[in-house]
């Protein structure tokens, strides 16, 4: 597994002054070390991960790409405490996932938006606040503030089949951030909807990760999503997954739409298609 940096380049991109660069934080962020995982199905054996070892800092954004099967879900439902790793470790801030799962230091949005069908956006959104017991005022006032975090607001009373297909999965990540969470783990959550409706998201999400300083580790097939959204890119091998390459993305913060011109975006790009294998 190497790690590669681009030397820097002349931008197109306008960034905050003082803004400019990741945190770089002492306390420990997503870490694996020696994860493997094998599935056993009657008297098969599958092999989805080997000998994975990551370090992702608190308050970075990490992607995790790979062809379809190369296990990607599987690392990102070890940190999620989904799935039990055969061998080796992993930790959200120095703890364990059941732990993290415990103290509710983490929140896990996947592709869909499920919601029940007769609840209002707002009591969607309050959901996992309720099954936690929080009081109504509270859990409430938490909801409606997540809610004009991902730009909903207005909707509070709206049902879900009254909503869009990108505002279903803005209010499954408004549940997921009345939680707090100081992680942010993501899989494939754009990836059921329209082009359009992806790359808005894509840049209101990045906007909500600057506002919330929560630590992002996502899964993707998206080659472009994976440079807009990351600090680096968690290239992995078809299964059984390993960890072929780490690409440091030098964009900073303050990212908007006009990256794409920049003439770093194309070459990160194509240094990712050379790491996946594609022409």
């Amino acid at each position: 597994m190497r790690q590669t940096t681009l030397a820097p380049a002349t931008s197109l991109v306008t960034e905050p002054e003082n803004s400019n660069k990741p945190r770089q934080q002492s306390a420990a962020g997503l870490e694996a070390s020696n994860i493997s995982v094998v599935y056993k199905r009657d008297k098969q054996q599958v092999q989805a991960l080997q000998d994975c070892t990551l370090n992702i800092p608190r308050g970075s954004w990490a992607t995790l790409i790979g062809a379809s099967g190369c296990g990607k879900s599987t690392l990102l439902r070890v940190f999620a405490d989904i799935v039990q790793p055969t061998s080796g470790q992993a930790s959200l801030h120095g703890v364990s996932p059941a732990e993290a799962r415990a103290n509710r230091l983490y929140a896990l949005v996947q592709q869909g938006s499920t919601m029940l069908p007769w609840r209002s956006v707002l009591d969607n959104v309050a959901l996992g606040l309720e099954i936690g017991g929080v009081a109504k005022v509270e859990r409430h006032e938490r909801a409606a503030a997540a809610i004009e975090l991902v730009g909903l607001k207005g909707f509070e009373k709206s049902l879900p089949g009254e909503l869009s297909g990108g505002m279903r999965q803005r209010a499954a990540i408004a549940r997921a951030l009345t939680l707090r969470p100081q992680f942010l783990l993501m899989d494939e959550p754009f990836g059921a909807l329209d082009e359009i409706t992806r790359d808005r998201l894509q840049f209101e999400l990045l906007r909500i990760l600057e506002e919330t300083k929560a630590t992002l580790l996502l899964v993707t097939h998206s080659i472009s999503e994976a440079v807009i959204l990351s600090d680096r890119v968690v290239v992995m091998t078809p299964r059984p997954g390993k960890i072929k390459e780490i690409i440091d993305v030098d964009f900073g913060r303050g990212r908007n739409p006009e990256m794409r011109f920049d003439p770093r975006f194309i070459r990160y790009e194509q240094q990712l298609r050379l790491a996946l294998g594609h022409d």
